[in-house]
């Protein structure tokens, strides 16, 4: 599913009749359009906002809503410590106690946390999916998402961490392929004969018809790319054996 558009009202429901104006830049313009702009993951703008708070030694309840905002956004309790600790050296010790026993509330051991797909899916800009239904052709777990089937078909297609298609054929009588553009995480994309090519953000790969391959996550990170289907006459998949365990193993 899309990622759920922000929508703040606490400008209006606190200033909107005192100070309407700030209200409506509170809540029209700072959530409404900079924390919706997804230039940047709304995991990457909550570890900011902390930052500059604790930098301007600003710890009351509006760094409390961001800390709530964080976890939601799904900053881990390791990562809330690993941040609030890197940011003391520069924003101060007293400062990062004060940060620290307001997170000890929000990340207690009693508040389920997200799992990992979720947290992945706040990393990505398109939707993760289902189960992959074409997953006798993988090792692991993936999922699939389609994007588009209008002009060229266009598919979000997510591994969990290990995971890899089986090795396969494009055919097509004319024109066929596939391109992959990875869009989160880190993988592989590799053909028959040549060395692996590691798949990272903005990564683009072109599959030529009739070249063996294939492409998944690494051992240590989710990945999700688009993958598009180029046009052809009488386009085909054939799927062939699994990649070895030893040859996924030696990918660093």
């Amino acid at each position: 599913m899309e990622r759920e558009k922000i929508v703040q009202t606490a400008g209006r429901d606190v200033l909107g009749s005192f100070a309407p104006d700030f209200a409506r830049y509170n809540d029209d313009v700072l959530f409404g359009e900079v924390w919706n702009d997804m230039t940047l993951d709304l995991k990457t703008k909550s570890i900011i906002v902390i930052s500059v708070f604790m930098g301007r030694g600003l710890c009351d309840d509006s760094l409390k809503y961001h800390l709530l905002t964080a976890k939601k956004n799904g900053i881990t309790k390791d990562e809330i410590s690993a941040i609030v600790t890197h940011a003391a050296f520069y924003a101060g010790w007293p400062m990062a106690w004060a940060v620290f026993n307001m997170a000890k509330e929000i990340w207690n051991d009693d508040t389920p946390a997200c799992d990992d797909k979720e947290r992945f899916q706040k990393e990505v800009f398109l939707p993760i999916g289902e189960k992959n239904p074409y997953g006798k052709y993988f090792t692991g777990q993936s999922y699939l998402a389609q994007v588009s089937l209008e002009q060229v078909p266009a598919f979000n297609v997510t591994f969990e961490p290990g995971c890899r298609n089986f090795w396969h054929i494009h055919h097509a009588k004319s024109g066929g392929g596939q391109m992959l553009i990875c869009i989160g995480g880190r993988g592989w994309y590799q053909e028959e004969g040549k060395e692996a090519v590691e798949l990272t953000p903005g990564k683009v790969v072109n599959i030529p018809v009739g070249v063996k391959h294939w492409h998944g996550a690494a051992s240590d990170s989710w990945m999700s790319h688009l993958a598009f289907e180029i046009p052809g006459e009488d386009g085909t998949t054939e799927w062939c054996e699994s990649v070895s365990d030893k040859l996924y193993g030696e990918l660093k």
